[in-house]
């Protein structure tokens, strides 16, 4: 029986008319994938003075860790930049430190923010705790050495999209449980938050192609569960499993109303209501999954990041009319 589900918004459905959709994934598919072109970033660099740092990160088990750090030149500067510390998305099988980064590139434009984007390893090859734990080490080496990033240390953010979505509030958990490093504020873009894949947006987005179904969901999350059953899932892996969403810094949330990850981010957000922490949710009418990085032209997606910048600057620069 076919599962009824929220219609897209009018622009979206003919820009998507034009993209090939797919229904799953397999070992082969992602295979084909990977093999295409990563993302172009020297032609997002092309117009901007943009100083880029690449740095490696070694992390316990040896393996390096590359951050890409973009900031402002600007000699002029007397105080401290925030900093955005950036998880790509892909599903956690694919894609690199450079997609998506348009998004955060853009918060360098108008803060001033240094963006730092980090290298985490993919699933299958990584499973477990390895992608999130890479992470977290990055985001260590940043708090680390802020100094010499010329970062200040009170206004770190940790952000990303889909699979860097949840990323950022796994890593976010597990900075609150070790104590460190402090963390400003989540920035969390359509993220994937629960390996169960049993909600109703779940079993909406099923039986079809689309931009990301469920499962494509189940075909991500098994490459990165690996062998681990139902109860040795961390919540730093699956952070909708986190019993205690209490003491988390300020949150931001957002999520289409036609896409697989809606019901769970629209919960994790009204759970950090219920623990007593502040977070802002967004279900933008119409939205697909990843609806804004595709097609960033829409009036949608340029109202839904302008929403997030809006929200950026009241957490970065709230003494200012910015």
């Amino acid at each position: 029986m076919t599962t009824a589900r929220p219609g897209l918004d009018p622009e979206l459905r003919d820009l998507l008319a034009d993209m090939p959709l797919m229904p799953q994934l397999s070992p082969e598919v992602l295979a084909q994938l990977r093999r295409l072109p990563s993302t172009p970033v020297e032609s997002l660099l092309a117009h901007r003075q943009v100083e880029r740092r690449e740095v490696t990160v070694p992390v316990e088990d040896g393996t390096p860790i590359l951050l890409s750090v973009f900031s402002a030149m600007n000699t002029n500067r007397t105080t401290a930049a925030p900093c955005v510390y950036w998880m790509h998305g892909g599903g956690m099988v694919m894609g690199d430190r450079f997609s998506q980064i348009d998004i955060p590139l853009e918060w360098l434009d108008r803060f001033g923010a240094v963006v730092v984007s980090v290298e985490y390893r993919l699933a299958p090859e990584a499973t477990g705790t390895a992608l999130v734990d890479d992470c977290y080490q990055g985001l260590l080496w940043v708090a680390e050495h802020s100094g010499e990033l010329g970062i200040d240390p009170a206004r770190i953010v940790v952000a990303g999209a889909s699979a860097g979505g949840g990323l950022a509030a796994g890593v976010t958990l597990l900075a609150r449980d070790l104590g460190t490093p402090a963390i400003s504020a989540q920035m969390l873009i359509c993220p994937m938050l629960d390996h169960r894949n049993t909600s109703a947006s779940s079993r909406q987005f099923s039986g079809g192609p689309g931009v990301w179904t469920r499962e494509m969901n189940e075909f991500g999350w098994r490459c990165v569960l690996g062998d681990l059953t139902d109860d040795e899932v961390s919540p730093y892996i699956s952070p909708a499993l986190a019993d205690d969403l209490s003491n988390l810094p300020t949150t931001y949330v957002d999520t289409g109303s036609a896409e697989v990850f809606r019901d769970e981010d629209t919960d994790y957000a009204g759970r950090i209501w219920a623990a007593g922490g502040q977070a802002e949710l967004h279900v933008w009418a119409g939205g697909f999954h990843g609806f804004d990085a595709l097609y960033p032209q829409a009036r949608i997606s340029a109202t839904a990041r302008r929403t997030r910048t809006d929200w950026l600057a009241r957490i970065l620069l709230p003494d200012s009319a910015a």
